[in-house]
This record gives C-alpha cells, sequence and structure tokens, in this order.
C-alpha cells in the first residue's frame, strides 16, 4: 500500500501555515473575527520565552482555542517575528498520522535550515491525538530550550490528566473558558451601547446604565439561550439548529469519545442519564445517594463519574458551608453546576424571561462567571438547618466570608425584604456589614440592623464580575 510521501507532508505543512509564502498572514475569515478577552492574557504568556516551559491552552470544545492559536500566528507576525520562525500544525489531520512530535519539528526545521538554537514558535493544535504526547513534548522541551512550545487540544480532561501528570515544572497551563456574558455583548456590539464609563472619579469604572436594564436583561436571555460558545454567536445558522449543533458536536464527543477513551468508561448510556438530570437541574444541591436513587446508578461509580464531567470542563461542584461559615466534616452534600448555561437551553429548549427555569438558569451563569475568574478558590454555598445563603465567597487566606448573596431573578424581595431573613442571619453571623441581592431590573439599597442591603439586576452581576475578575 503507497505511503504519504515527505514531500506530500511538507506541501501540507506550506498549505496549514500560509504567512510562510505570503505576506498577507493568517486566513482573513479568522483574522477578521474578534479576539476573546483572554487573548492579551494568553499571548503575554506564549510572548515570556525567557521561560523554558510550554504553554497549555485547555478548555471545552468548541471555545475558540484553534481561533487564538491562529491569532497568536497574527500577531507574532505584527510585532515583527519572522514568519518561517512560526510553525502552526493541527495533529487530528489524517496525513499527520503516525507522525511524532519530533518528526513534525524535524520536517519544519529542514525545510526552512534553523538552527537547533534559532528563536522559533511552535503551535501543536489537538495534541491530545498523539499518544504519550506529553512525554514526547517534555523532552523536546528539555533538548530545544530556545524553543517556544504551545499546545491545545479539544479533550480537556485528557490534556488536564496528562499535563499534570507528565509536566510538572515544564508545562503552564491557561484556561479559556466558554464566552463570559461581558465578551458576549462585545461580540454582539452591545456594551457600549448598554454600559457607559463613570467619569467623574479620577478613574473612569464601568457603570449600568438604569434606563437599559430592559435591553439588559433581553441580551441577558439571549445569552443564556445562544451565548456560551462563539461560534454560535457568529453563525446564524448554528443558532437555528442548537440541539444538534451542542449535542452532537460537544455533548456526544465527550461523553461518547474524550472520556471513555481516556477513563475506559463502558456504561456511556449511564454517563449520558446522569448529565442529563444535572444539565435539567442545574444549580440544585445533590447527594451522592440521591443522585444514585435518581440515576439508578451506583454511588461509587456516581463520584467517578462527576469526576470525569468536571474534568472536562461540563460542570462546577460548590462545597457547602455552616451559617458560621465552617466546612462540614463530611461532604454529604453539595451543588451541580453547569459549566456553561447554553449546554441546558440546547438539551431541553430556550427559555423565556418568565419561565420557572429562569432563576435556575441565572444563577448558573453567575457561577460560572465567578468560577472562571480569580474568586473561584473562595466559592461557596451556605445551608444550615433553617436557612441558605446561595452564594458566598471567602477570602482565600483567612477562609471568612466577604461577601454574601441571594441571587434572584425577581423584583420580590426588594419590595419584600423580611424575605431575606436568613441572608441577613448569615450576615450578622460573620460580621458582614453589607449583603447583596439580585433582582430582575430592580437597583436600590437600604439599611437594617446596621446591614447594607444592596439590591442589583443579575445580569450586571454577570457582567460587572468578569469585567472586573477576569484571570485565566
Amino acid at each position: 500500500m503507497l505511503q504519504v510521501s515527505e514531500k506530500e507532508i511538507k506541501n501540507r505543512l506550506a498549505f496549514d501555515n500560509p504567512w510562510w509564502n505570503s505576506s498577507e498572514g493568517i486566513d482573513s475569515d479568522v483574522r477578521n473575527l474578534p479576539k476573546r478577552a483572554y487573548f492579551r492574557p494568553f499571548m503575554e504568556l506564549v510572548s515570556q520565552t525567557d521561560v523554558n516551559r510550554a504553554v497549555i491552552l485547555l478548555g471545552p470544545r468548541r471555545v475558540g482555542k484553534t481561533v487564538i492559536l491562529k491569532q497568536t500566528v497574527q500577531a507574532l507576525l505584527d510585532r515583527g517575528e519572522q514568519a518561517e520562525r512560526i510553525f502552526y500544525v493541527s495533529i487530528d489531520n489524517p496525513i499527520y498520522t503516525g507522525l511524532g512530535l519530533e518528526r513534525l519539528l524535524e520536517l519544519f526545521v529542514d525545510q526552512h535550515g534553523h538552527e537547533k538554537f534559532s528563536q522559533l514558535f511552535l503551535l501543536f493544535d489537538e495534541i491530545q491525538y498523539l499518544k504519550d504526547w506529553e512525554a514526547h513534548l517534555k523532552s523536546l522541551i528539555d533538548s530545544y530550550p530556545q524553543f517556544r512550545f504551545v499546545c491545545s487540544g479539544s479533550a480537556a480532561a485528557a490534556l488536564r490528566l496528562k499535563s499534570q501528570e507528565s509536566g510538572a515544572g515544564r508545562f503552564t497551563e491557561f484556561m479559556l473558558p466558554p464566552l463570559m456574558f461581558s465578551e458576549y455583548l462585545s461580540f454582539i456590539g452591545q456594551e457600549d451601547r448598554l454600559f457607559g464609563l463613570n467619569t467623574e472619579d479620577d478613574e473612569p469604572t464601568i457603570r449600568l446604565l438604569p434606563d437599559d436594564v430592559e435591553e439588559l436583561n433581553q441580551e441577558f436571555v439571549r445569552y443564556l439561550n445562544i451565548g456560551g460558545l462563539p461560534e454560535v454567536v457568529y453563525s446564524k445558522t448554528i443558532r437555528q439548529n442548537m440541539e444538534r449543533y451542542v449535542r452532537e458536536d460537544i455533548v456526544d464527543r465527550v461523553l461518547l469519545s474524550d472520556l471513555p477513551s481516556l477513563y475506559g468508561i463502558a456504561d456511556t448510556q449511564g454517563l449520558n442519564r446522569l448529565f442529563a438530570m444535572i444539565a435539567y437541574n442545574t444549580g440544585s444541591e445533590v447527594s451522592l445517594e440521591g443522585l444514585s436513587q435518581a440515576s439508578g446508578i451506583a454511588k461509587n461509580t456516581i463520584r467517578r463519574y462527576l469526576d470525569y464531567l468536571e474534568a472536562a470542563f461540563l460542570i462546577h461542584r460548590v462545597r457547602r458551608i455552616d451559617e458560621n461559615a465552617k466546612n462540614f466534616e463530611r461532604i454529604t452534600r453539595f451543588k451541580l453546576y453547569l459549566t456553561n448555561p447554553c449546554l441546558r437551553t440546547s438539551l431541553f429548549g430556550p427559555v423565556n424571561p418568565d419561565d420557572e427555569a429562569m432563576g435556575r438558569l441565572a444563577e448558573t451563569a453567575l457561577y460560572a462567571q465567578i468560577c472562571y475568574s480569580r474568586l473561584r478558590k473562595g466559592l461557596r454555598y451556605a445551608r444550615w438547618r433553617n436557612g441558605e445563603v446561595d452564594l458566598v465567597l471567602l477570602d482565600a487566606a483567612r477562609q471568612k466570608p466577604e461577601v454574601a448573596v441571594e441571587i434572584k431573578w425577581s423584583d420580590r424581595q426588594a419590595d419584600q425584604p423580611e424575605e431575606l431573613e436568613q441572608l441577613l442571619h448569615f450576615c450578622k453571623s460573620n460580621r458582614l456589614e453589607e449583603a447583596y441581592v439580585t433582582t430582575r431590573s430592580k437597583i436600590e439599597m437600604f439599611t437594617t440592623d446596621g446591614i447594607a442591603v444592596r439590591f442589583s439586576p443579575v445580569a450586571y452581576w454577570c457582567y460587572s464580575i468578569n469585567k472586573q475578575t477576569m484571570e485565566p
């Protein structure tokens, strides 16, 4: 049987790297796409060439990892890097089957006559398709300290597992999350219209324009339904067939391919059933016993499946504390959230502003913004015998509450503050001087028993948290 020749492979490499033979850079369709808010910190990390570590770009499927790699190529070209010193290859192309990283590097170096100590940028996309990639990459890093290696892949769980097992001291992880609400507004050209700058202070800060709360909420509902995936925002065709796009290209690929191949899962139907249950009930407090009874899956298997789903960036688990912000000795109950609200709507249909599910999805969206920020380590919820607080942020060093939030998609609590007794009790127990309540549209504040209770729309919280606390 005929084998693919070296010449054909080099021709394909040249096709995948058009900047070698053209001054135009990357393809115009990618160059014209808006940049994620995470592009700048990612580019700063790639540019740290004095650090002998590979950058591993992690994230769920379809959040724009390939796009950010190609935009990185363009940024390197724009700052004056020589085109022939930048190498991009997508490992999933069948023509590269059987070729290791070393061989691909040899072909690139031979094609351009590079020396071992040249400053080169090597971007390997979909690296999880290469067996034992982590060992090969570590060897290349040690052998070629002048080369800058950048890798990404869609099998996020596999990448994180292998990176942590074999890349200690050699790999730096960078997390690219689903599209955040502030990014979504920027992508659709609505951020400047809905938000302005407060220029009365010495340092301008973002502020909400109260007259636009209703329009902000309209975009927030759209974000819950379609906004977590860049391609969905770009493409009207995909938006019209969300269920098929998300189900087949994201959920099924992870549950039926990525996770079974990595962890040897045989009962993919059980895993699918568990995920569908979590997606429908996102934001609910659960126990292993309850999940086992509802799904018909053994508790030990449920525990492993939750580990897998979290490693694949499909869900977040949030720990519970008591009314005094103390951890429980045994973790018997916890909350489960989707990492991306549109996963639920794509499986079970879109939500409208007055649907019962809106409250859970608004809470899921707020948790998603925090889970991908520098506040994530202190994220908790509180529940005790007679009360609950939806969201608590702990100071990472002191493990003391700094913020307590009741999350609502309703204005009722602003009119009926007596319903906030549990939130106020928690604040008093933990000496908090402020309490926060999200609303659908109201912005106001009142003080009771020395505690300032601040009301503002949950959509504004989702926008401002990511805008002010983003951290990869």
